[in-house]
């Protein structure tokens, strides 16, 4: 090759390098964060409904799949209904570091329960073997249902309380570093088949109590049958489920068992369970939502409980009690109820319930379910359901789960669980009679629901707008602030599915307070608590919750969204004991840890 053919190729390879060297930042610019579909999407969230929830449990180091419990062969051809129970979520701090950590149960036998360590850092570690809560599952115990915290000794260490069909456990929380199994010590009995537990101080006197509500009577052995009698009487009025247990607390880490003597005598078959002081009495009354017939409302006054349901207008509907939960979803300092039912296109609508309170007597409740007018009625085969202010604009949200068994999509098994469904005690109680699921769906592969509050008593379903659309068989969901942002995310658990973590963003500018309690006359745990905002003309009440909405517990700290321009003007804590705190000018946009006064 000649010499000025080759000085005039090196001259084009200068240039085109020149272009190529300028070209290459425009390249890193647009290809350092590609426009996809999902950022579009996130784009509109923001922009239109103010928040966004992106599902990143798998990158925050979070892999756990529920299994279901095996029960014993006689109810093989109904298995995927009789275990279709027990896949929860609850929130805790468990050493105190100020990061909300996740305990999620598990229920196959040898199964294992985990604990996941919130890192501070937008990860999770699972801690349980360490702690000694991931092996709870074992042959002959039973299987977990749900799990729910408080420091029932007060020594500042949030203690579990395990739900089990089976063996209770009680693990007291040794300072952040062990658990240690006190089931015995504390006086619990050796079966309960119980689905719901919360904890509060029904009497006051600053130690906490735990209410446990039996689902299947406690004589049965799920995995050992003696009859196939085991059923309920009825899919309306059915009173054959398990007992309620009110265990008081004595001190010293010992329980006496009071339930019938206080008047908590049910025998419903009992999915849930709340506590919040509804009448201004200090004390802490209780809602039960039940399975197979009506919900019940025990009012508290300190030393004996009285069930209220037909006269506050509540107790009338029998329906499918899944799940209770608490809101002021007006911000008028008055708290609303909402209970999950079944519903199904073109084959049975009962409808979810919203029991919004209405003027009454004085001493007296009245409720009036608003479910329909509010817009949050219909869920599918709802299970859990939270209220958050999850957009910070100063206005209750609510997400909800559902979906029972997702088999088969071409197949329902809807025609004959109705045909069950209509005949008489005798048929539906015993289990054999069921037809078999021959691997058909019931109520499968849902839409989830996550009804945005347009502050006109109206909310509006915006769950595949803003990022949320598994079709999993949801059971349990908890809110918690997991980085400490001042926003809340969103946790799920899905029987036989993965456990999900929503992480939320929320549009810049809008303000937000939390509180963060802490009893000293009252119990440690501050459950029971009643906070009540004042800002910008508004306020709003919110309860520390020992456990709410199904198999789930929240963020024990209490969440804010004030919205744009916010002025909080003062804040009333009324804490267990009955003592009154107000507290003027709180800073916003933080974590306000707050002691009772002494």
């Amino acid at each position: 090759m000649n010499p000025p053919k080759i000085a005039k190729m090196a001259k084009v390879a200068l240039v085109l390098l020149f272009v190529a060297l300028l070209c290459v930042p425009l390249a890193m610019k647009r290809w350092s964060r590609p426009a996809t579909g999902a950022d579009v999407g996130e784009a509109a969230a923001l922009a239109r409904y103010g928040f966004h929830l992106k599902e990143m449990a798998h990158a925050a180091g979070i892999d756990f799949i529920h299994q279901a419990p095996e029960l014993d062969p006689k109810l093989a051809h109904v298995m995927p209904q009789v275990a279709s129970f027990g896949a929860s979520v609850s929130v805790v701090d468990v050493d105190r570091d100020g990061w909300p950590d996740l305990y999620v149960t598990n229920s196959g036998s040898g199964s294992q329960n985990a604990l996941y360590r919130n890192l501070g850092d937008g990860t999770f570690r699972n801690i349980a073997a360490e702690l000694g809560l991931a092996d709870v599952n074992r042959a002959g115990t039973g299987a977990s249902m749900g799990a729910v915290w408080g420091d029932y000794d007060n020594d500042g260490y949030e203690d579990l309380f395990l739900v089990k069909w089976g063996r209770p456990e009680l693990y007291h929380n040794d300072r952040g570093r062990g658990f240690t199994r006190v089931s015995e010590q504390a006086g619990l009995p050796a079966w309960i088949n119980a689905n719901s537990a919360i904890w509060f101080d029904y009497d006051g006197d600053g130690l906490l109590d735990l209410f446990v509500a039996g689902y299947y009577p406690d004589e049965i052995d799920l995995w050992h049958l003696k009859t196939t009698r085991v059923m309920p009487d009825s899919f309306e009025y059915a009173t054959n489920g398990g007992r309620k247990y009110l265990f008081h607390n004595l001190g010293g880490g010992r329980f006496e068992e009071i339930a019938e003597r206080v008047g908590l005598n049910s025998r419903r078959w009992t999915l849930a369970a709340a506590a919040a002081d509804l009448r201004g009495t200090g004390r802490q009354d209780l809602f039960v939502a039940n399975d197979y017939g009506v919900s019940e409302l025990f009012v508290n006054d300190g030393k004996v409980f009285r069930e209220v349901g037909k006269q506050s207008g509540i107790g009338f509907a029998p329906k499918s009690g899944m799940n209770a939960s608490f809101g002021d979803l007006l911000n008028e300092g008055r708290l609303g109820i909402y209970v999950s039912n079944i519903s199904e296109d073109g084959i049975l609508i009962q409808g979810n319930n919203l029991w919004m309170p209405v003027e009454a007597k004085a001493g007296e409740l009245k409720f009036e379910n608003q479910a329909r007018e509010f817009g949050v009625e219909l869920g599918g085969w709802s299970f859990g359901a939270q209220f958050g202010d999850l957009n910070n604009d100063g206005l209750l949200d609510l997400y909800l789960t559902n979906g029972y068994v997702s088999l088969d999509k071409q197949r329902s098994y809807w025609y004959d669980f109705s045909k069950v469904a209509g005949g008489n005690s005798t048929i539906i109680g015993d289990a054999k009679n069921w037809p078999g699921f021959d691997g058909r769906s019931l109520s499968g592969y849902q839409a989830k629901r996550l009804w945005l509050n347009d502050g006109a008593g109206r909310f509006i379903d915006v769950a595949p707008l803003v990022g949320v659309t598994d079709r999993n068989d949801g059971r349990a969901v908890a809110l918690a602030d997991l980085g400490n942002r001042g926003v809340l995310d969103v946790v799920v658990a899905n029987q036989k599915g993965p456990l999900l973590l929503y992480r939320n963003t929320v549009v810049a500018g809008r303000h937000w307070i939390t509180f963060d309690l802490e009893g000293k006359a009252s119990n440690r745990s501050a459950i029971g608590a009643q906070v009540t905002l004042h800002w910008d003309h508004q306020k709003r009440v919110q309860v520390v919750s020992g456990g709410s909405g199904f198999a789930a517990q929240n963020d024990r700290r209490l969440h804010f969204g004030l919205g744009a321009n916010a002025q909080v003007e003062k804040v009333e804590i009324r804490w267990p004991s009955g003592r009154v705190q107000t507290l003027t000018g709180p800073h916003i946009d933080t974590i306000n840890k707050i002691k009772e006064p002494a």
